[in-house]
């Protein structure tokens, strides 16, 4: 296999490669995104920051306490989690009955607060992170190599979204969930705790966040702008999928990342824009997005 459509086929399926893996990242990160919007009403503009802030704690755990990626994909996501939580208890949560215009601007105010936190400590400068050995091999496809991590982020990332789906859609607790969305009252009258039901909601919502930041830990460097360079994307995402979706955000986000891979091979001038040309044109066809609910 030489050529395809006079493209070298290494280069092309390289290029799916990597919309695939930007795709695993725009779709966890879009999927906290409409987890937390859907659930809460809040446009969580500091989901950027947390993203970056799963990555730099996996790096401390390792540099600082010596330990390795895979407790640090179960401890940076609890550890961001719960910093969400405290936000949310001090900050978000006075903000449920007001304007969604105040939550952005709260959630973009404390991201650029962490985000020149983290540049004052560790500079601008990105940071090495290196991948697990047992994910260090790469797969020879004939046509291809695979880099094992590449193929592990992928599939962790589809395995995170369709498990975070079956939680809301499928379980008694994703039930609560969305019945508190539209009567929090009712919910409350059955014994349910409702606010401290959705500070955890927030808490998962931004831990989902800081597990792609570890994913993403050894393939970018980690770098205290590593979020803001994908959170304007990634809202175009969840506008495209439709504000509140959680398959919208899933399906859009690896959709997009293959789309944008492709457009690197065939009109490499386009593809910084054309994410945000297709949502451009989905809001004019289909303005609640293309699996949101007017």
């Amino acid at each position: 296999m030489d050529d395809i459509f006079g493209i070298p086929a290494p280069l092309l399926f390289g290029q799916l490669l990597l919309g695939l893996i930007n795709g695993a990242f725009y779709a966890m990160l879009s999927l906290g995104l409409a987890v937390i919007f859907g659930l809460l009403n809040i446009i969580n503009f500091t989901h950027g920051a947390q993203f970056m802030m799963g990555a730099f704690v996996a790096w401390m755990l390792l540099n600082w306490l010596g330990i390795g990626y895979w407790w640090a994909l179960l401890l940076s996501p609890l550890i961001v989690g719960a910093i969400g939580v405290v936000l949310e208890r001090l900050l978000i949560s006075h903000l449920y009955k007001l304007d969604h215009l105040y939550g952005l601007l709260l959630t973009f105010g404390l991201a650029l607060i962490i985000e020149g936190l983290f540049r004052n400590y560790f500079g601008s400068s990105g940071l090495a992170y290196r991948i697990p050995e047992a994910l260090s091999d790469s797969w020879d496809l004939g046509f291809m190599f695979l880099p094992v991590y590449r193929g592990w982020v992928v599939v962790a990332a589809a395995v995170m979204c369709l498990g975070t789906w079956l939680v809301i859609e499928k379980t008694r607790l994703g039930a609560y969930l969305r019945a508190a969305t539209e009567n929090a009252a009712l919910v409350q009258a059955f014994g349910v705790n409702v606010p401290r039901m959705v500070t955890l909601t927030y808490g998962a919502g931004v831990a989902l966040a800081a597990f792609a930041g570890v994913l993403a830990a050894p393939i970018y460097s980690v770098n205290p702008q590593m979020g803001s360079n994908l959170i304007i994307v990634v809202f175009a995402v969840v506008v495209i999928g439709g504000m509140g979706s959680i398959m919208g955000a899933v399906l859009t986000g690896f959709l997009l990342g293959v789309i944008e891979g492709l457009t690197k091979v065939f009109w490499p001038e386009a593809s910084a824009t054309v994410v945000f040309v297709i949502m451009v044109i989905v809001l004019l066809v289909r303005p609640a997005g293309l699996f949101g609910r007017a």
